[in-house]
């Protein structure tokens, strides 16, 4: 993974910070694993917004991810690694053995031609995903399920990666990117080694247009809003706004919205940092 700083040609190219893609190595998607994508500006079915600062953006198609890895037991080779500008994340296409294609997280490491498995029986190798039962104490892990054929939810963007601790009956304990350390049950596969395009939080957009071109709009700081549109509103000349909180009243910045009742709460062993 690397990284170019461009040389100040434009104003707009003078802060900028690009990716260097030297670990892509086609940048023709597979035809067969695309889908079409419609974009909802932050409407919902009602075409009411729900959510602010969406809209516009390039035209993309959705690259189909296998996200559950259920074909166990049969080998598949690494064609390529390719961008994917539906996530920060590299993917990597899969052939397997009896032909069929499919798209993957692509971890760091992960090299073309490379090969790769799935399933209990499986080597703890980089790229292999495997039952947490299966994973020796210790390994990084990423693209974890938290119930048994659910498919990939946790440590799935560029640079992340989890932690095995410990197995203590059916449950095992993971230290999770947030910092949070939880119990997962030992049946969840989670494929080893960290997620690709770890230098993605060092990209610099140079200029409002890059973000316009990924569908981000201007964003209004609260504090210049009137006290009808948000409590951080109104005041006279440069008011401070308050405690930070969202336009509904919750208060952000270390206030914790996590619900004291909720079920999942028994699996969580230590909370994330503040």
């Amino acid at each position: 993974m690397s990284v170019r700083k461009l040389k100040p040609v434009t104003p707009g190219q003078r802060f900028r910070v690009v990716n260097g893609f030297d670990a892509i190595t086609t940048d023709k998607p597979e035809k067969s694993l695309l889908a079409p994508l419609k974009k909802s500006g932050g409407r919902n079915s009602q075409g009411k917004m729900t959510m602010r600062q969406k809209g516009g953006g390039h035209k993309r198609r959705y690259r189909v991810i296998d996200f559950k890895r259920e074909k166990q037991g049969i080998a598949a080779t690494v064609k390529s690694i390719q961008y994917d500008p539906n996530r920060t994340a590299f993917i990597a296409l899969l052939e397997y053995a009896d032909g069929e294609k499919r798209y993957v997280i692509a971890q760091n490491g992960l090299k073309v031609d490379q090969k790769v498995n799935s399933g209990a029986t499986a080597a703890p190798e980089i790229g292999n995903a495997l039952p947490l039962s299966e994973i020796p104490l210790g390994t990084i892990i990423s693209c974890i399920e938290l119930r048994p054929g659910q498919g990939a939810v946790m440590a799935r963007s560029a640079g992340t990666f989890a932690q095995l601790m410990a197995k203590d009956g059916k449950f095992v304990t993971v230290k999770m990117p947030s910092g949070e350390t939880r119990l997962i049950l030992s049946g969840c596969l989670a494929t080893i080694g960290a997620v690709s395009n770890s230098d993605h939080q060092l990209l610099v957009s140079g200029k409002a247009g890059r973000s316009r071109w990924l569908g981000k709009r201007p964003r209004t700081r609260p504090v210049a809003m009137n006290p009808v549109d948000h409590p951080m509103g109104g005041g006279e000349g440069r008011a401070s706004g308050g405690h930070p909180r969202s336009r509904n009243g919750i208060p952000a910045k270390g206030y914790r919205t996590r619900q004291k009742t909720k079920s999942t709460n028994k699996y969580i062993i230590e909370r994330r940092k503040k």
